[in-house]
């Protein structure tokens, strides 16, 4: 997609913040299939389709509302023609000849009808209002569960994949859509209806101004059409400037950045580039506004000579005595109700469409979803698996073309054990955890439990059987219990095992210092919430894995925010589920505690350099034990006296 004349040029923040203009250049050219063009053919012949769209999504939601709004839809249309059928009897009779009197004796009956028709239509009116009330926000929950539900069940690697986010970021506003979607199609029913009253009520007029009255119309169509493909347009390309801009602004409320905007000033310098992402997005819709206006203008002219037009022919058949008086009042009222309805109708199957082109974005989301997501089923692990071994195992994250993250790997890791996996930053030892707790699948080779090679494997069953405390694990903004009994929150709440995964992981006294101990709100941004230290966090971080009591733990970094006393602490209880038969798989750069490891990987630029014991591995006075050295000096070189 080119740039747009007079579209606004990228801004000093988008190529300092972001390195480089955020806009997708996937707009028009790369929507143009049939449900993206927005003519009034298209738009005509899309409509049975968009009303079944927005029914189903009604029936799914609540069917007795869907019904309501039908039926009241359908009568208050034929209310419509009856009340003009009605006014054309009232005209009629009050400019026949006769007395004054007889004339309005002659139209009570009319006008009694036409009052019982509004008092009809008014309760009508009532019941859509009311029904449409009870559907639009069951809709758009529906719509929502299915967005996250969908999101929620992808391979990781789906939810890192820039275009499956740029996905996820226009179908979020699907849920709204549809919710619309209920209104507006509302609108048209009753549009349409109302149309089809007022044009057979003319044809049986005049056969003439039929044709006069979808001239008047036709400019609005057009322009409605032209502002909403802009629109559309415009959306799809800045979507990802948009969430950069709630990104800059959410940075300044948020807990976690707060002490630093402070003590570094940072405040000025996030809100200076705010409102310069702010004012490169009014550009835009400034630039919108003005195709709009311009369009507008076009439009409004044109449906002035329409109109100019209708009416002089409906004079011209007055003066032809073609048409009487009486039928000639009953024709403006018409035509003003028509024109009125057809206008109706075009704006609101515009808006229609355009809501089903967000509702689309949606529905594309469930289908590459379902495309993507986690496989369900598999081949069974083995019951008791003795190692589990990765064989010339390589994998590249998706979109990196640099080296490989792991590089035909080939090594065992013995269950019921502690395996430590040791290297530098960027060796490989995350992504190697990630790939046995199936979060991805390797590009070559194959992960084996007994012989079961995980790829083929039931992933539940297989995440079933693994506890993780990542170095970046999540801390939930709930009670310190859900915290906790979050790591198998598929089962039902159970107290005696919280408590025992509490002691287990040392977090007693963390708990007991709590204001309302388990029932404490961790979120200080909440009434009543509390914050831990990064330490206690790290010990409800691993209760929660203890609680999940998967076979295999990972533990990865689990001392990183403890002194030393509750290091040593932890490296005893890591030792305690060992020797109970539970798998330790241990990430960390502290080797001394290596020590409690049955066996050590080396990995180094994501190959596999060394394994062995830790005194196997020491002696040889290879990687590890260069690296051991270096950390030892670190506690053993004494510091130079001090000049003077």
């Amino acid at each position: 997609m080119g740039k747009k004349p007079g579209a606004p040029e990228t801004s000093e923040s988008e190529r300092l913040l972001f390195g480089g203009p955020l806009r997708y250049d996937m707009g028009w050219n790369q929507h143009a299939d049939a449900f993206l063009e927005l003519n009034f053919r298209a738009m005509i012949t899309r409509l049975p389709s968009l009303l079944a769209s927005s029914l189903r999504l009604a029936r799914q939601a609540d069917r007795r509302a869907a019904r309501t709004v039908l039926a009241a839809e359908a009568g208050r249309g034929v209310a419509q023609a009856v009340s003009l059928l009605a006014v054309n009897s009232v005209l009629g009779r009050l400019m026949a000849g006769g007395p004054i009197e007889d004339r309005l004796r002659g139209a009570v009956p009319a006008l009694v009808t036409v009052a019982a028709v509004m008092l009809v239509a008014a309760r009508l009116r009532a019941a859509t209002t009311y029904a449409t009330g009870r559907l639009e926000p069951k809709v758009e929950r529906v719509a929502t569960e299915l967005y996250l539900e969908r999101a929620a069940a992808v391979e990781l690697a789906a939810i890192e994949d820039h275009a499956f986010h740029k996905l996820l970021d226009t179908a979020q506003y699907g849920a709204a859509s549809a919710r619309r979607m209920i209104m507006y199609g509302t609108r048209v029913i009753n549009a349409m209806i109302s149309l089809v009253a007022a044009a057979g009520v003319l044809t049986v007029l005049h056969p003439a101004l039929l044709p006069l009255l979808v001239t008047m119309t036709l400019p609005s169509a057009w322009s409605a059409l032209t502002v909403a493909r802009r629109r559309y347009e415009s959306f799809h390309a800045w979507v990802q400037h948009a969430r950069a801009g709630r990104l800059l602004g959410n940075l300044l409320i948020e807990p976690e950045a707060a002490p630093e905007i402070r003590v570094h000033g940072v405040g000025a310098f996030l809100l200076r580039h705010f409102r310069a992402m702010s004012e490169t997005a009014e550009a835009e819709q400034a630039r919108l506004a003005r195709l709009a206006a311009r369009t507008g203008l076009f439009a409004a002219a044109w449906t002035g000579l329409a109109t100019v037009a209708t009416y002089a022919t409906l004079g011209g058949l007055l003066l032809a005595g073609a048409m009487a008086l009486s039928v000639a009042g009953t024709a403006v009222i018409a035509i003003r109700t028509g024109s009125q309805s057809l206008d109706t109708l075009v704006v609101e199957v515009n808006a229609l469409h355009e809501e089903a082109l967000f509702v689309g974005d949606l529905q594309r989301l469930y289908t590459e979803a379902a495309e993507r997501a986690i496989p369900v089923g598999g081949k069974p692990l083995p019951e008791e698996p003795k190692e589990i071994r990765f064989q010339n195992v390589t994998f590249r994250y998706p979109g990196d073309s640099a080296r490989p993250a792991l590089d035909d790997v080939t090594l065992s890791l013995p269950l019921g054990r502690i395996v430590a996996l040791v290297g530098e930053n960027g060796s490989g030892k995350t992504t190697l955890v990630k790939l046995l707790a199936g979060l991805y699948t390797p590009d070559r080779g194959s992960i084996l439990w007994d012989g079961v090679d995980a790829a083929t494997a039931d992933r539940r069953e297989l995440a079933d059987r693994i506890a993780m405390v990542a170095q970046d694990f999540k801390r939930w903004p709930f009670t310190a219990r859900v915290n906790v009994a979050i790591g198998r929150s598929s089962a039902p709440m159970d107290e005696a095992r919280l408590a025992g995964a509490i002691a287990e992981a040392g977090a007693t006294d963390v708990v007991a210092d709590l204001p309302r101990g388990l029932d404490t709100l961790l979120a200080r941004n909440f009434s009543g919430g509390h914050e831990l230290s990064g330490g206690q966090w790290q010990r409800l971080g691993i209760a929660r894995a203890a609680y999940r009591r998967g076979r295999i733990l990972i533990v990865d970094e689990p001392t990183a925010a403890l002194d030393a006393r509750a290091e040593l602490e932890v490296f005893e209880k890591i030792r305690a589920l060992a020797d109970s038969g539970q798998t330790v798989i241990l990430i960390t750069h502290r080797l001394a505690s290596v020590r409690h490891a049955d066996l050590v990987h080396v990995l180094d630029q994501g190959r596999l350099v060394e394994s062995g014991t830790p005194d196997e591995l020491l002696a040889t006075g290879g990687v590890y034990a260069e690296l051991y050295s270096l950390q030892a000096d670190q506690f053993t070189k004494v510091p130079a006296p001090k000049a003077g």
